[in-house]
């Protein structure tokens, strides 16, 4: 019997002067980051190549097998391969050497979506917020410590890892009691409505926004748009990744 299987690749299209989703899952979706401790190694790093690199970090969270960062990088090289690269590589050598662990820490590909800096921002970092209560973990986002929702609601006056300032003015805030109000009241919103519900949008676009930042966002990619279309979704639009797929030939006995 022969099955068609789509396989999606990892998006990474760096173009300096937006704000990018980033995802990336640990190797089999294994659960590396089970223990508090190894989540606050990623938080180290993560920290780290904020001050050497000048990627501005808006919002996070380390779950048990994967990570969620939003990022504005305004770098004229555009820092964040080198960024993630200290950050998931550090990661990856300090639990493989603890444990006597060999092999790889993460799935091969990290994950990029451009995010509009409009009300599409403020989506990405509720989504982000919401993850361990979508995984049923906690029963508000907030109890999650590491995390940027908590680190919003405890700012920190040293090591701090979100950039504060650069987020107040992103989200056309005065001060940190507005975005801390804000976020509550974002927080309240989301319980209610009680959408639990996975979004694939925000893994596996290559951007979202208005239909203006879309098409200029394809310009920007050039030849790297061939084949990309913008599409409506509920909440929006999203420029979407082609897909790659491929015929493979199973025995039925060995398919469940």
């Amino acid at each position: 019997m022969r099955f068609l299987i789509v396989m999606p690749r990892a998006n990474r299209y760096f173009i300096p002067g937006h704000i990018w989703h980033i995802t990336h899952r640990c190797h089999k979706r294994d659960f590396l980051f089970k223990f508090k401790k190894d989540r606050i190694c990623w938080m180290h790093w993560l920290f780290e190549a904020k001050k050497r690199f000048g990627v501005s970090v808006l919002n996070y969270i380390v779950t048990s097998n994967h990570i969620h960062l939003l990022l504005s990088d305004n770098t004229a090289e555009g820092k964040i391969p080198v960024f993630m690269q200290l950050v998931q590589g550090r990661t990856a050598q300090e639990y493989n050497n603890r444990t006597k662990r060999k092999g790889a820490f993460w799935e091969d590909r990290y994950h990029a979506t451009a995010i509009a800096s409009d009300e599409h921002i403020i989506q990405c970092m509720i989504y982000i917020h919401m993850n361990m209560v979508r995984a049923g973990v906690v029963n508000h986002p907030v109890k999650w410590e590491e995390s940027g929702c908590y680190e919003i609601q405890h700012p920190k006056k040293r090591y701090a890892i979100i950039d504060y300032a650069s987020l107040l003015k992103i989200l056309n805030l005065d001060s940190m009691d507005q975005l801390q109000r804000a976020q509550k009241e974002w927080i309240k919103d989301a319980l209610e409505q009680n959408d639990m519900q996975r979004n694939g949008k925000w893994t596996e676009a290559i951007a979202i926004g208005n239909v203006y930042f879309l098409e200029h966002f394809q310009q920007q990619l050039d030849i790297k748009a061939k084949s990309r279309r913008i599409k409506k979704n509920k909440e929006g639009y999203e420029l979407s990744e082609s897909e790659i797929s491929y015929n493979v030939q199973f025995d039925p006995k060995t398919i469940f």
